[in-house]
């Protein structure tokens, strides 16, 4: 396949000693680089896992469903400010 690839002077550069050194093309001293790169199980992406504590809820408190109690909450501020207003 061939495509445009912007390398920076010094990759490049370093691709082209590797290249030399080795007596290929630039091609094929890139394409090494890149599937020893890829092919590295060190550089695998490792799953993130994010820290949990505990939030110290009140027992009788479903967190699940945070949202359904703030507009809950909500729906009975607005009905008493209403009230008030009568």
């Amino acid at each position: 396949m061939r495509t445009t690839v912007t390398l920076d002077e010094d990759v490049a550069a370093r691709v082209k000693r590797l290249a030399a050194q080795r007596g290929i093309s630039f091609k094929e001293a890139l394409n090494a680089l890149l599937r020893a790169g890829l092919d590295d199980p060190s550089r695998r992406a490792r799953r993130y896992r994010a820290p949990t504590r505990r939030l110290g809820a009140r027992a009788g408190i479903d967190l699940d469903k945070a949202l359904a109690l703030a507009g809950s909450l909500e729906d009975q501020d607005v009905a008493r400010k209403i009230e008030l207003r009568k």
